[in-house]
């Protein structure tokens, strides 16, 4: 099957694209809005962009026009903290997801236990293993909808001393959760560890041997 983008609406695409762009991270971002309401929530469209200084990327998408409590308060306030999502935390993190009234914070609501950052006002998640305290950087528009692709420079990073083995994170003890389609969550499930890709390069020198 054949699909021109250029038929279809924002609504098509985006349902073509979240189930092709799969296993996607989820950033829990944490902000602080008006009067000090602390607000949580998950984001798929997340990635890394720059490794020195590190920095982070969040696609923030608009709701029926108008920006999102997590882009205006990182706007407003220039600070924001992705808190690493694991399988044993998807019952909250997919809880937050929900529209809460205004002034509510989903923290509150659900009773999510807060950290203080070291940098930055926004606080941390608890029950993240990993937290990554992040200034903004800048904002960039893209597409029709005006959706906002935050990117923000980590200033501290918080990590689980179990975690943390030679500079690099156990993955298998991380155990990360991925987002899919609809309301669709993966485990890692098993990795793959592949020899260097150099031996293919080795292979071909010997069979020219």
């Amino acid at each position: 099957m054949e699909i021109s983008a250029a038929g279809l609406d924002a609504g098509a695409a985006y349902k073509l694209l979240v189930g092709i762009v799969v296993p996607r991270p989820i950033a829990w971002v944490t902000t602080v809005g008006d009067g000090g309401v602390v607000n949580a929530a998950p984001f798929s469209c997340y990635t890394f962009v720059s490794n020195h200084p590190p920095m982070v990327a969040v696609n923030c998408g608009r709701r029926e026009g108008a920006l999102k409590d997590t882009a205006r308060n990182i706007a407003a306030g220039g600070g924001f903290v992705v808190n690493v999502v694991t399988e044993e935390l998807a019952g909250p993190m997919h809880e937050t997801s929900a529209e809460f009234p205004a002034g509510l914070g989903e923290p509150a609501a659900l009773g999510l236990e807060l950290l203080p950052s070291k940098f930055i006002k926004s606080p941390r998640l608890a029950c993240s293993p990993i937290n990554l305290e992040c200034m903004l950087h800048q904002i960039i528009e893209l597409g029709e909808l005006k959706s906002q692709l935050v990117v923000g420079e980590i200033v501290m990073f918080h990590i689980r001393d179990d975690l943390l083995d030679n500079g690099k994170i156990e993955t298998r003890r991380l155990r990360p959760l991925a987002r899919l389609g609809g309301r669709n969550y993966a485990p890692l499930g098993d990795i793959m560890t592949m020899p260097p890709a150099e031996e293919a390069l080795r292979r071909l020198r010997v069979g020219e041997d």
